[in-house]
């Protein structure tokens, strides 16, 4: 990671349970929260955090499962890759790093986590950002052909063990190289030392058995989680930017703004002018939106 983030720290974390999360830590302000995406690791904001850096405190992790993070066995029920257990090992992280509160960006499969950790943890999230999501429960309600065939790696990652796991670890360089870059932008924005970064995290043991069970939770107990929150009426209390790629699936798919407006009580947001990987494909972009949107929590 060191090239990627110079000047930056290298944590590994005991959060419990026998997990320990890996992080890169550095700048100086109010503390950030940085969540990665599916296929990737916290490398993804590389390109956006000396910037953010100059603001704040960074501290970018791997959320379980993926890049350096623990990768334990996935329980029968998938518990301990439900969001919300992913969500604990972040809020355990930042508290022991000395951080109560906390903002909250955060992309993709990480977008979840930081949904479920906003819900169950809103005392901790002082605003948040999730990028090129919508709600987990919205986006398998509203399901269509459309859909299914562009995001096929939900529906393929949620099989039964060990079918997927065997599948991606035939070769799983090509498995990131041929997922990422089949979307909008190809692979032309992916900086050579990221993208094998991606590379090594895939392959090391227990890494495909954990992403899946990443989708299998998603697919089950996640949604026991979120049609709870939905019948309680819970709503996200913290203020919410929504981005989304205006060439990506979730932009032609769904209605993320309106679909965010239905479990967050103050949400705004809009499309940025790239595809999926908007840290990589468009950080300027990006941060022209997010810097303001922070600095406004004080």
């Amino acid at each position: 990671m060191t090239p990627l983030f110079p000047g930056f720290e290298e944590r590994r974390v005991d959060v419990g349970d026998g997990i320990e999360i890996a992080a890169t830590i550095g700048g100086s302000g109010p503390p950030l929260l940085l969540l990665h995406g599916h296929p990737q690791t916290r490398a993804i904001w590389h390109k956006v955090a000396p910037t953010l850096a100059q603001h704040y405190t960074l501290v970018a992790a791997d959320i379980r499962g993926y890049g350096d993070s623990s990768k334990p066995a996935g329980l029968p029920d998938h518990a301990n890759y439900a969001k919300r257990a992913m969500a604990q090992d972040q809020v355990t992280l930042m508290r022991t790093l000395g951080f109560d509160r906390f903002l909250l960006l955060a992309h993709d499969r990480g977008a979840r986590v930081a949904h479920r950790l906003a819900m169950d943890h809103p005392q901790a999230v002082r605003r948040l950002v999730t990028l090129d999501i919508a709600p987990t429960l919205a986006m398998y309600e509203q399901t269509n052909e459309a859909f299914a065939r562009a995001y096929w790696h939900w529906f393929f990652l949620i099989q039964p063990a060990p079918l997927p796991e065997r599948l991606i670890e035939a070769d799983p360089a090509r498995y990131i190289t041929d997922l990422m870059g089949k979307r909008s932008a190809g692979l032309a924005p992916f900086d050579p030392r990221a993208l094998a970064e991606y590379q090594r995290c895939i392959a090391l043991p227990g890494a495909a058995h954990a992403t899946c069970e990443d989708y299998r939770a998603a697919a089950t107990i996640d949604l026991q989680h979120d049609r709870a929150d939905r019948e309680a009426g819970r709503q996200l209390t913290m203020p919410l930017l929504a981005l989304w790629g205006e060439e990506g699936v979730v932009h032609r798919c769904f209605q993320p703004l309106a679909e965010w407006q239905r479990v967050a009580a103050d949400v705004q947001g809009g499309p940025l002018p790239c595809g999926h990987y908007i840290a990589e494909e468009a950080p300027e972009a990006l941060l022209a939106r997010v810097m303001p949107f922070l600095a406004a929590a004080g």
